[in-house]
């Protein structure tokens, strides 16, 4: 079928909308017609050196329009959203964590279907997509049902889509992962989409502190809105800290210092949503002993580095993908307590008509939005 895709003609160029062909769902697939798809950090990094030209995208949500014959989890006409995909026979995939699946890059990242196929192409040739099971920049996606997550009435189905990637990874970091206790400390480090939903994870688990660290003092004001009881603006000339009433005390004083004001005896865990090496060494450093590091952005620095002190006082360090979560348990869970408005995450949502996906980049890229959401 022939269908309108935002096709990415040259690594860290723009989007250009483009007619291209999708093929049928095969027997495992399900072809999905798209309501609304996020605009994820990991679209833009990957759009840097992803091989072109390629189809993007992977916070899709849209109804079902066919199902291969052997899909048994969805029909045509249910509303669905998307997440990552997995081979569903390694090791991990069958012990119920298949964010860590053996062939996840493979079957994620390739661009290709694992047989080597592609469902897209332009004038005639394959092109690049399948993207974290999707590729969603478009007006329909052909999708393993492993990725595919039914969703009920709770919410609008447009804007749905960011819970299958930045929302179930920030607050699965949280739910899933450390599992603060009540009354426990813990500071986010990046207060965008991701670092968000860990806040709203962490207020709802009782946290007695949730200290919420960045670098742009709107999204820290937002932050307060959404259960941080402190922040820390952890700028270049310094860093503030406050509480969530207002109160601010030692302005002028650097984060790890602001972050001792805060948690004298360090914290019991820490998030970091950044990638940054420098972000993450402070995070390690501001956890008291026996405190946990969970490690969910990806950033530039291809290395960590670490004082032994650091992290031989029983500190541990814990890489998190994807919340660590099974989408189809995960993901509803998440979506009842939106529609019970305890993880209100649709208020940082800006929408964009799909038409204007470099428009909706450039906001992201800038830090205007918190997150955009291509509707169709």
């Amino acid at each position: 079928m022939r269908i309108t895709a935002a096709v990415l003609e040259t690594a860290g160029g723009p989007f250009a909308l483009r007619d291209v062909d999708l093929g049928e769902p095969r027997p495992d697939e399900v072809l999905v017609g798209l309501s609304g798809t996020g605009i994820c950090g990991t679209d833009l990094e990957f759009a840097t050196f992803f091989p072109t030209p390629a189809v993007l995208g992977h916070e899709g949500s849209g109804v079902v329009e066919r199902v291969g014959a052997q899909v048994t989890s969805v029909a045509p006409g249910d509303r669905v959203a998307m997440s990552f995909t997995s081979c569903g026979r390694c090791p991990t995939c069958r012990t119920g964590a298949p964010a860590y699946c053996h062939r996840f890059d493979a079957v994620n990242f390739s661009g290709r279907r694992p047989d080597g196929s592609s469902a897209l192409s332009l004038d005639g040739a394959p092109i690049n997509g399948h993207f974290l099971g999707q590729s969603s920049f478009a007006t329909h996606a052909v999708v393993p049902e492993r990725a595919i997550v039914p969703i009920g009435d709770g919410i609008d189905v447009s804007l749905a889509g960011p819970f299958g990637c930045g929302f179930q990874t920030g607050a699965g970091g949280v739910f899933n992962v450390l599992r603060p206790e009540a009354g426990s400390s813990i500071a986010v480090f990046g207060a965008g989409a991701v670092g968000v939903a860990a806040i709203i994870a962490a207020a709802v688990s009782g946290c007695g502190i949730v200290a919420a660290v960045d670098v742009n003092a709107a999204k820290l004001e937002a932050a307060r809105s959404y259960g941080a009881t402190h922040i820390v603006d952890s700028t270049a000339t310094g860093a503030g800290v406050g509480t969530a009433t207002g109160t601010g005390a030692g302005a002028g004083a650097g984060t790890a210092e602001a972050l001792r004001a805060i948690a004298p005896h360090g914290f019991d865990y820490v998030i970091d949503t950044t990638g940054r090496q420098d972000v993450l060494r402070t995070a390690v450093e501001a956890l008291g002993p026996l405190g946990r590091c969970g490690v969910i952005g990806v950033g530039p620095s291809p290395e960590m580095s670490f004082d032994w002190r650091s992290v031989l006082n029983g500190r541990t360090i814990t890489g998190i993908i994807a919340g660590s979560s099974v989408p189809q348990v995960f993901l509803p869970k998440l979506l009842d307590l939106h529609a019970a408005g305890r993880f209100p995450v649709d208020r940082m949502m800006t929408a964009f008509p799909f038409e204007k996906i470099n428009e909706a980049v450039a906001a992201v890229r800038a830090g205007e939005v918190a997150k955009a959401v291509l509707t169709f």
